[in-house]
């Protein structure tokens, strides 16, 4: 959009939002100076006031920042109308400008070539707009989950399970894994939002790429899902594909075969991501490439996210800084066929995502994402 184009949005904190203009300096003329007023001669024709170089300076700086403001206005304008592609009609419960919100984040392997709904991505986040912080807490894919009233299963079966049952019309799917989660956190879980493997590959093909630092050398190949992965080490932009290929690799077929991996370094690398994606994000050249990212996010994005609720989360967290993210570990150990999560580690993880919740952020540096 145009008005965007002229420098992006101003910061959401800083002196410049509630600062008024300083006064200009008051300037004495010497009497018979060229530029004094005290008679006609090197007067101004008319006896008109040159401007000083202050005044001028301060008007043009109020005129800009009046310019940023309606800039603003009119770009957040234009994303609510875009994000009614994505969310609900309604009104949120809890305007995440103003109130802590905690959402579910899973992201699942459907693609045309397998028509499979299994969770890889399991994660859930609170934001704290009062102290502009959040805490996410991934899962393991194979994580075991003992709940009463639920069946045993690994953490990323019980959506394909929840769809089951919503086909035989017994309850809306993200609502069961919203009371499911939220059982499991013991924190209520406001949103669900899930994405598929190509909503990853669109966005980041949208923002241009995204710098990464590749962790090894990756190699897999499947003709069966058309699965190509080819990375070498080290650091580089990776296209959407690629990018897929980083968060989802697990093994190796290939000759020089190279290193697995498990459950625990792809949650490290979905982390990383993330803060790739974050970083270009909240670059200006995306703001103007707004229209194909929001388009990306709404083809692949099932959600119940209110458009105005969307909305209040671009205004709140769009210049979130990294350092204010934390990734609370939580690692196990492999039993076939779960992984069997550490108590003391669940433990620390829910009580960071409830202290999240009531404004007390924990941060943790060996928790960052890199």
């Amino acid at each position: 959009m145009s008005s965007t184009q002229g420098g992006g949005l101003p910061p959401r904190s800083g002196g410049s939002r509630s600062a008024k203009p300083a006064e200009a300096p008051t300037v004495r003329r010497s009497a018979g100076g060229s530029g004094g007023s005290g008679g006609n001669g090197g007067g101004r024709p008319g006896g008109k006031k040159k401007k000083s170089g202050a005044k001028r300076f301060w008007t043009i700086f109020v005129v800009l920042l009046i310019l940023l403001v309606v800039a603003a206005g009119l770009y957040f304008g234009w994303v609510y109308q875009k994000s009614k592609a994505i969310g609900t009609g309604g009104e949120p419960a809890k305007p995440a400008d103003s109130q802590p919100i905690a959402m579910a984040l899973l992201g699942t392997d459907f693609r045309t070539e397998t028509d499979s709904h299994l969770t890889d991505v399991v994660m859930v986040a609170v934001m704290n707009p009062k102290t502009n912080t959040a805490t996410v807490v991934s899962l393991p894919r194979d994580t075991r989950v003992e709940l009463e009233g639920y069946k045993v299963r690994k953490v990323n079966a019980y959506y394909p399970a929840f769809l089951a049952q919503e086909k035989q019309g017994e309850g809306e799917a993200k609502e069961a894994m919203q009371r499911m989660l939220g059982k499991y956190f013991d924190i209520p879980i406001d949103y669900v939002t899930v994405v598929n493997f190509q909503s990853l590959r669109d966005i980041v093909d949208a923002l241009g790429g995204v710098q990464v630092d590749v962790m090894m050398d990756m190699c897999y190949k499947d003709t069966v899902d058309e699965t190509d992965i080819n990375l070498k080490a080290g650091p580089q932009t990776l296209d959407g594909k690629d990018a897929l290929d980083y968060v989802r690799y697990r093994k190796t077929n290939c000759s020089p075969p190279t290193a697995p991996s498990d459950d625990f370094s792809r949650n490290q690398r979905q982390q990383q991501v993330i803060g790739a994606i974050m970083d270009k994000v909240q670059s200006f050249n995306v703001l103007i490439k707004s229209g194909s990212l929001i388009d990306a996010v709404a083809d692949n994005t099932d959600t119940d996210l209110e458009n105005k609720q969307i909305l209040n989360l671009v205004k709140t967290y769009w210049d979130i800084p990294k350092e204010n993210i934390t990734f609370p570990k939580v690692t196990g150990t492999w039993k076939s066929p779960f992984v069997h999560i550490s108590d003391s580690e669940l433990a620390a993880a829910k009580q960071a995502l409830q202290d999240e919740l009531a404004g007390n952020h924990q941060p943790a540096a060996a928790t960052a994402a890199p």
